[in-house]
């Protein structure tokens, strides 16, 4: 099978298509011919040997597909033929990619092999930030950082369904526009967002921050907050990670959560499937639409993985391989 390869770890560039053995699956696994991959900023890392997780070279990246199901395990939710999303952790920028049964969704036909690339990671991490680990209610507003990328445009639908206000936060007027379209309520440039929030929110801050950025900004998203308001620490695409002064905690009463959504999963497998059946009615309902940005061939995938890690992505990017 064709496969994209990380065999040094010298960033984007240097990853190549070759051609391999389909990967070996145990008796328990689910075997699917992939469709579409998502990519996400965790593969840029690992081509540089960045991220927490460091697999020995060489290695496929990819940890999100939609496919089709070849094979499944006797007992199964899945069978061959059916439609699936799934999360793979490694071997998604590939033909053929191999999956744990508890991390293979059924896809409804009505939701497209590229919406299904763009779930696993993106969504089910949002879903967890928001609803575990934010406590996100009705009626409370959310400000959203990197809005325009995967991960910032799940956060405002996710949010949305939830019944909240969002304020999308973005680094061009281009950008806001996708988040907008995304379903934002409001939009402000990162320049001067501090003061743009406070001024929607009449003065009084928001209720929760989602930020995948870090950087910064850090301390004024801290700022943004209303009292026992909470910024949700998702990751670190802005490749600077922020100190926190906890003298700034005590203020407002505001609290500073982590989201280690794998680190959460891993424990309890069975979490993934209860994600599932939130997300799922949103999904067939239309109240989540992941907006896709850029496609490329599998031939193309250092070009995929380039943009995130230049920061130029609006919407989902993927690796199309039907």
């Amino acid at each position: 099978m064709r496969a994209v390869r990380v065999a040094r770890l010298e960033g984007p560039d240097s990853v190549e298509v070759v051609d391999i053995a389909e990967p070996a699956n145990r008796p328990d696994q689910v075997v699917i011919e992939t469709h579409a991959s998502g990519v996400t900023f965790p593969d840029v890392l690992l081509t540089r040997g960045e991220y927490q997780l460091k697999p020995e070279t060489p290695f496929v990246p990819g940890s999100e597909v939609a496919g089709v199901v070849r094979r499944a395990p006797e007992g199964s939710a899945v069978k061959a033929g059916d439609r699936v999303a799934a999360f793979t952790g490694f071997g998604g920028f590939a033909e053929t990619a191999v999956a744990e049964s508890y991390a293979v969704f059924p896809l409804p036909e009505s939701v497209s092999f590229e919406a299904g690339a763009a779930l696993p990671m993106n969504y089910f991490t949002v879903d967890f930030a928001l609803r575990r680990r934010g406590a996100l209610r009705s009626g409370e507003t959310v400000l959203v950082h990197g809005a325009a990328g995967g991960v910032g445009t799940a956060a405002i639908q996710v949010a949305k369904a939830m019944g909240a206000k969002v304020i999308a936060v973005t680094s061009t007027k281009d950008k806001a526009a996708v988040a907008l379209d995304a379903g934002a309520d409001e939009a402000v440039l990162v320049d001067g967002f501090k003061d743009a929030t406070r001024t929607l929110t009449a003065g009084e801050g928001v209720d929760v921050v989602v930020d995948p950025v870090g950087g910064d900004r850090f301390t004024d998203s801290l700022r943004s907050l209303a009292p026992e308001g909470r910024l949700l620490v998702v990751g670190f695409t802005g490749r600077d990670i922020p100190l926190v002064k906890v003298n700034r905690l005590l203020l407002n009463n505001v609290s500073v959560v982590g989201v280690g959504w794998g680190a959460f999963w891993t424990r309890n497998p069975a979490y993934l499937q209860e994600q599932w059946a939130f997300l799922l009615p949103l999904l067939e309902s239309g109240r989540i639409d992941p907006p896709i940005g850029s496609r490329y061939p599998l031939t193309a995938a250092a070009e995929a993985l380039k943009e995130l890690d230049e920061r130029r992505a609006s919407g989902k990017v993927l690796v199309q391989l039907k």
